[in-house]
């Protein structure tokens, strides 16, 4: 392995965002607390599209994306005490913080205001950029790199890294525990791995989509209710019917905020992970929020403790996304984007055969 070049495939042009290229680049120099892992699976999140169409902007180029990665130790910096080469482990959406503000002493370095994404982001030290896991290496902090049950394999468990932390969380945040009224808005790749964590937590979960077209999918992983939103007085129905509403579709646009937040029962919560293009807002009535007690909320990722948690759950109550998985290269990493941009994938597409594409290149 080289400490100085590392490998993988990218885009080149937002604008022409549908033709991946291989690139080599220079990673972060290591540090006494990195870890330098190499990968073996990385998933494929609905992250990697609105970064490579620049709708979160357009930092720099070339740029691989990836933050569902699982991979092998192979070297450790000189003050990392929690790994070793050989373990297997797990990257998600997040690689470095700054480590010295209050978020950060306080548990919270998923939310540090100077914390570096695993890709799109930026090193203050050096201003190098980061790449992520469609790639042969990726060299990560220890404290964002996290120990993969024996028990998950490493298809299973790469999409839980960012999509099922993203999914686990607001059921924390919530509270959820046996018989909570959970909704689920949003039946793909993060919501239906939202459905089986909350399922596996007690939950009464209602899947909630704007048609009927999900109906039998959400039945097969295990809903207890079903609610279209195109269904005329849907809101009146079903009032009241859910303590919690988990909000994982891309966009806003997709339904009326105000309409299904009106099946909450008072003091609902309405949890939004929803990261879409810069310019969509949310638009809520003060009103509407008042006289029912709601609370609405964002929800990002989950701290390094909640990671070890979400493991550790789903390898006891053996949480299995579906996934399809695809050897890496050009013209699979293309035909990826574009089946996932038109929603042709149940749920999650999983990048493996690392070893056949990038030892042979």
């Amino acid at each position: 392995m080289s400490t100085e070049q590392f490998h993988a495939i990218g885009i080149e042009s937002y604008e022409n965002w549908q033709e991946p290229k291989a690139f080599t680049y220079t990673p972060q120099p290591q540090r006494p607390q990195d870890v330098d892992i190499e990968i073996e699976a990385c998933g494929i999140c609905g992250s990697d599209l609105h970064a490579i169409k620049g709708d979160w902007g357009t930092p720099y180029l070339p740029l691989a994306v990836g933050h569902e990665i699982i991979g092998k130790v192979v070297k450790v910096g000189s003050e990392v005490t929690k790994f070793k080469p050989g373990d297997r482990v797990g990257i998600g959406g997040l690689c470095d913080s700054c480590g010295e503000c209050r978020r950060c002493t306080h548990g919270n370095s998923n939310n540090c205001r100077k914390c570096v994404p695993t890709y799109h982001g930026t090193y203050p030290e050096t201003g190098l950029h980061t790449q992520g896991g469609y790639a042969d290496y990726i060299r990560v902090s220890e404290k964002f790199t996290f120990k993969i049950p024996d028990n998950l394999s490493s298809e299973i468990a790469a999409p839980l890294m960012c999509g099922g932390m993203t999914g686990f969380r607001p059921l924390l945040t919530a509270g959820v525990k046996k018989g909570t009224r959970v909704g689920v808005v949003g039946i793909g790749g993060i919501g239906h791995m939202t459905i089986l964590f909350a399922k596996a937590m007690g939950a009464e979960v209602t899947a909630i989509s704007r048609s009927d077209s999900k109906k039998e999918i959400a039945l097969k992983l295990g809903v207890d209710h079903y609610i279209s939103t195109s269904e005329e007085g849907f809101a009146e129905k079903y009032a009241d019917s859910l303590d919690v509403i988990v909000n994982t579709g891309s966009s806003f646009s997709e339904n009326s905020i105000m309409s299904v937040s009106s099946l909450l029962d008072a003091f609902g919560q309405f949890i939004f992970i929803t990261a879409p293009p810069m310019n969509e807002n949310i638009e809520l009535a003060p009103f509407f929020l008042l006289a029912n007690n709601y609370s609405v909320a964002g929800s990002a990722l989950g701290s390094p403790a909640d990671t070890e948690y979400m493991l550790q759950f789903a390898a006891d109550h053996q949480i299995k996304p579906w996934v399809e998985t695809i050897d890496i290269n050009e013209e699979s990493v293309k035909t990826a984007w574009n089946r996932l941009d038109k929603g042709d994938v149940k749920f999650r597409f999983v990048l493996t055969g690392y070893d056949k594409y990038f030892k042979k290149n």
